[in-house]
């Protein structure tokens, strides 16, 4: 027995013997659907409701700790809430645990004690709006025991998730960056000149990845090259504050996808669960999916930008020696955007976006007609045919927005992509998130 396996296995029986409910890691997928009929399960609200809790966590100034990635809290969340579902309804593939729970078990009840008991571990000081709004979900399932074996059930899903996440590496210390040598080079960025961020992220156990570099992309373009020049002097042009090449939709959409990207994409797949009526399985299964794959698409772009330090644009455009004749250093140049205090190279909203377009392809069909709105500019809807569109213009965004080069967004499309599909892939396996381990 591997080491993972050795752990799930010791986790389970102190679940057991605290819970007095048999868990186990499954090995064969399938299984009686005896709660086929639950009535509950004609929606997914209690999905896209505790999502929503955890978008307005993260969105609390100060709630979210400054060196754990959101990222992770949405996949523990998820991954919890999808195994204590079919865990009930044998329907899927489990992520890690199947939870034996007796026929007929409520799948609804599972699903809210498991989302409020996730989020209570990862935030504590949430805990009476969560207990708030576990009370209302439970209140409107009829008492009995099949109501209790499911909130039994969840509780136990919650408990092995967060055990098995538990020494990950995503409360490690933050490592050094090393100090720039040559143009290129990543170097904190103005106006604030802040350390890097997330710095241990690369080191952090995948959720479903293999490795975190197994789908890293190949290097950037040299600094020294016609293909970096090209980039450079686009970004220089359209991504200054006071572009007048930019034009006035381009700044729009570089406004409009400013925040951070995860939580967009969350909100995106709340809008189309909704939309389409997906039932309370179907709705578990797509945000554990889809959140894993951001979780593990944010270590797999912090291993690249780590791996090359490729430097900002702004640091790029200011250098007095911008490692390229072609590239004429200014050192009042200005992005018309923040940049964040990480290396360039794969750009995040792009890597984000195209994991999430993908997901969302496979669920709803890549021409899904959609809107979607911004937290960054309340009131303004834009629309799109289909997902890839939408994850396009986010990656392109950090073009019109001064704060990311054209290859970042291009290698970011494509590892997010690779990420997406490969999660999706093994997510038909029962124990998917044993793979490689």
């Amino acid at each position: 027995m591997n080491k993972a396996l050795t752990l799930l296995v010791a986790v389970a029986v102190i679940a057991v013997a605290a819970g007095g409910i048999v868990a186990y890691q499954s090995l064969t997928g399938g299984g009686s659907a005896a709660a086929a009929s639950d009535p509950s399960r004609a929606s997914g609200t209690i999905v896209v409701d505790w999502n929503r809790q955890l978008v307005r966590i993260v969105n609390t100034p100060g709630a979210q700790p400054a060196t754990v990635h959101p990222t992770g809290s949405f996949a523990i969340l998820q991954a919890a809430v999808y195994d204590a579902v079919v865990s009930i309804t044998h329907e899927d593939a489990p992520y890690l645990f199947s939870v034996q729970a007796p026929p007929g078990a409520r799948a609804d009840a599972a699903a809210a004690e498991a989302g409020r008991d996730t989020l209570v571990a990862l935030y504590p000081a949430q805990r009476p709006a969560l207990d708030q709004q576990l009370a209302a979900e439970l209140s409107a399932i009829p008492d009995g025991a099949a109501k209790q074996a499911g909130i039994r059930t969840g509780a136990l899903a919650a408990r092995l998730m967060l055990a098995v996440r538990s020494d990950d590496g995503a409360g490690a210390p933050l490592p050094p960056v090393p100090s720039p040598t040559k143009p290129g080079d990543y170097r904190p960025t103005p106006p604030a000149n802040a350390p890097a961020v997330f710095t241990q992220w690369p080191a952090v156990t995948p959720f479903v990845l293999d490795a975190a570099d197994q789908f890293r992309p190949t290097a950037p373009p040299d600094v020294a090259s016609a293909a970096y020049a090209k980039d450079a002097n686009e970004v220089k042009s359209l991504g200054r504050d006071s572009s007048t090449a930019r034009t006035a939709d381009q700044t729009v959409t570089a406004k409009f996808w400013p925040g951070p990207i995860w939580v967009q994409w969350n909100e995106i797949a709340e809008t189309s669960t909704s939309n389409h009526h997906l039932d309370l399985e179907r709705s578990a299964r797509l945000f554990a999916v889809m959140d894993l794959a951001f979780a593990d698409a944010v270590i797999a772009f912090y291993d690249a930008k780590y791996h090359y330090l490729r430097w900002r644009p702004i640091s790029a455009l200011r250098a007095a020696d911008t490692g390229n004749p072609d590239v004429v250093g200014d050192p009042t140049w200005t992005p018309l955007l923040a940049t964040a205090p990480d290396p360039a190279y794969p750009g995040a909203h792009s890597t984000i976006s195209a994991a999430g377009a993908a997901v969302l392809d496979r669920f709803f069909g890549k021409h899904d007609r959609i809107q979607v709105r911004s937290d960054a500019l309340p009131g303004v809807v834009r629309s799109f045919d289909g997902y890839d569109a939408a994850a396009s213009e986010a990656g392109l965004s950090r073009i019109y927005g001064g704060v990311h080069f054209r290859s970042d967004h291009t290698a970011g499309l494509e590892l997010g992509q690779k990420v997406a599909g490969f999660v999706l892939k093994e997510s038909t396996t029962p124990g998917f998130g044993l793979e490689g381990r």
